[in-house]
């Protein structure tokens, strides 16, 4: 099957292949999209952002974890910011979601971990709000979910609250750990380990210098695809194939970041864009899978303070500059999808569960012809 036609957007340079060990698909030479990313290629490109993760490995049988996404470095009850969140299949269990959708801001960090883990982690960041706020009380925290249960014991519900403060503690901007790390830890994907991934794409000055930044906790299936080459069906493994869907269902919890001055309305579409970067990776967003999408923007001018008073002003992009963001939103998913795999290594884990490492030299080899 020859992908000749496919090359626009799947740039290759001869890179050695003794170097793939866990190394990111643009450092062997895989271009994804046509934007550039930011420096460190990652959602904390976005200035503010800061990622934590706590990585619980333990036994045989206790493979999961945490991924905290921090706004901004300041006390977020106080100075809210503007969100959405695009509901791509809503088989999951997205906390904290009617609130957002009805007042359009984020009053918590983000916090990924595995599905039965969600209230441990909401009881956590209600914990860490009430300690900084002594007169709040309501707060909606906001967690989100994939099943990680074929690789972990997901009903010992390992994950404690104090996991959940250690990584909104520990989290930091700079580089940001992917692959089996955080709530990526336990993950499959496209039938292979999956995990966290993590990329960005800068805008040019002409269009705004805005940078959009995305982490994904990839646990999915379908029929995986990198830059329009069918690497699934090459290497024998998709959804359907001798009639297992259990490489179909599953979720995909996606997290947009921009410090692009958008509202409300227009970061739900920005959001909507995510999932067609899902789609170029072969997500399927089938029945049984999770798929959703928080979008927020860290316009200093924009945040929501509780103190503000009864009115504010805002700044808000002319829906026809938004064009730009929209492809890198596209562009940053799909690549962040393809960078959990990258970097995930193969992992036994519950009931001698194995889920293999994607082939990446096979992969290589593949997309090079």
């Amino acid at each position: 099957m020859s992908p000749r036609h496919l090359f626009p957007f799947l740039l290759l340079m001869l890179t050695s292949l003794s170097a793939f060990s866990q190394s990111r698909p643009r450092d062997l030479g895989v271009q994804l999209g046509v934007m550039a990313p930011g420096p460190l290629n990652a959602i904390t490109d976005v200035a503010g952002v800061r990622v934590g993760h706590t990585t619980l490995i333990e036994g045989d049988s206790i493979r999961t974890g945490v991924t905290a996404i921090l706004p901004h470095g300041e006390d977020l009850y106080q100075q809210k910011v503007p969100a959405a969140i695009y509901l791509g299949n809503g088989y999951g269990k997205l906390a904290g979601y009617s609130q957002v959708r009805e007042l359009g801001e984020l009053e918590t960090p983000i916090v990924l971990t595995n599905t039965l883990s969600v209230p441990t982690a909401m009881s956590a960041l209600v914990t860490a709000c009430l300690r900084d706020n002594p007169d709040v009380q309501s707060v909606n925290a906001v967690v989100g979910e994939t099943n990680d249960g074929y690789l972990n014991d997901i009903r010992g519900r390992h994950v404690t609250e104090a996991d959940v403060l250690a990584a909104l503690q520990n989290a930091a901007d700079g580089p940001v750990p992917e692959g089996n790390v955080g709530a990526g830890t336990g993950t499959s994907c496209f039938g292979w380990k999956g995990g966290i991934g993590t990329t960005s794409r800068r805008l040019p000055e002409s269009l705004g210098d805005y940078t959009v930044g995305v982490l994904v906790q990839t646990n999915f299936g379908g029929v995986l695809q990198i830059g329009g080459v069918p690497v699934g069906p090459l290497l024998g493994q998709y959804y359907f194939r001798d009639e297992l869907e259990s490489h179909a269902d599953g979720s995909c919890m996606i997290v947009v970041a921009t410090d692009a001055p958008l509202g409300p309305r227009n970061l739900e579409r920005l959001a909507k864009r995510a999932m067609l970067g899902l789609a170029r990776t072969g997500g399927i967003a089938s029945n049984g899978s999770g798929d959703y999408v928080i979008a927020f923007s860290t316009a200093p001018e924009n945040r929501i303070r509780t103190d503000g008073g009864r009115t504010r002003t805002v700044t808000e992009m002319s829906n026809g500059a938004v064009s730009p963001l929209f492809l890198a939103a596209i562009e940053a998913t799909e690549e962040a999808i393809i960078n959990s795999l990258f970097a995930a290594e193969a992992m036994t884990g519950r009931d001698g569960h194995h889920r293999d490492a994607l082939p990446v030299e096979k992969v290589l080899e593949m997309l090079k012809k």
